[in-house]
């Protein structure tokens, strides 16, 4: 269920019987050469969006641009200061527990983003605390690409090909998403410099000149995008079901 799509009487009986929302959280970067601007966003909303048909539990609206200030030397690229990324993520809890949401699960799609996203959770749980309502509104976190029935599938499929940015499994399922947007471009080297050091924008293009990192997105196939997308709803409902019960 699509929060946009709800009137607040059917947010108000929702609340009578859960009180857990999941929230998308992605990010506007490029993907390398091959990949959508807007893969992380694009993944995270998708499967946020399996996730709540499976359980019937309501979606947030995506948060589309993530902390990416190391891709701003490509065009397209957007990014939030980490200062800025927290405080919306904490007024958008903020806010919606005011009309009775306590439960906040964030199917992340960034790497990028969680140490924001970790420090403004701990802002949100600071302030429940110094007010004396701790454990009244928790928030947690999880990062789809770490989904634990996606590894089997990336190994089988990818392997070390796999990378950290631009993967193929990324790329498969935006792929998934939205039909036709494969796109064969051929790639130089076919898989690109491994790596995770980096500061600034400067500095990341220079060692990754395509954005690509360790990756070979050419593996990727709409088809593995439909098992992904199955597998990670999978974990994603039973890590809700579990952190909304507990």
């Amino acid at each position: 269920m699509r929060l946009q799509l709800m009137t607040w009487p059917e947010v108000e009986r929702y609340l009578e019987r859960s009180r857990g929302l999941i929230v998308p959280i992605g990010s506007t970067e490029q993907h390398g050469p091959t990949g959508l601007i807007g893969t992380d966003a694009l993944t995270a909303e998708g499967l946020a969006l399996g996730a709540g048909e499976a359980l019937e539990a309501v979606v947030a609206p995506t948060l589309p641009v993530g902390m990416a200030q190391h891709h701003l030397a490509f065009p397209g690229s957007a990014a939030l200061r980490p200062s800025t990324l927290m405080a919306v993520v904490r007024d958008l809890v903020t806010s919606l527990a005011t009309g009775g949401f306590r439960r906040f699960l964030f199917v992340n799609g960034h790497g990028g983003n969680v140490a924001s996203l970790n420090a403004a959770f701990s802002e949100i749980h600071c302030d429940a605390s110094f007010a004396g309502r701790a454990g009244e509104v928790r928030c947690t976190l999880f990062n789809w690409y770490q989904s634990p029935a996606l590894a089997p599938f990336v190994r089988e499929h990818y392997g070390e090909q796999e990378g950290s940015h631009a993967t193929p499994s990324e790329v498969a399922l935006a792929a998934h998403y939205h039909r036709g947007q494969l796109r064969a471009v051929p790639l130089t080297p076919a898989v690109a410099p491994p790596g995770h050091e980096f500061h600034d924008a400067t500095d990341y293009r220079r060692r990754f000149p395509d954005g690509r990192m360790g990756s070979n997105p050419a593996l990727a196939r709409e088809e593995h995008g439909a098992r992904i997308h199955e597998l990670v709803v999978a974990d994603i409902a039973e890590a809700y079901r579990r952190f909304v019960a507990g």
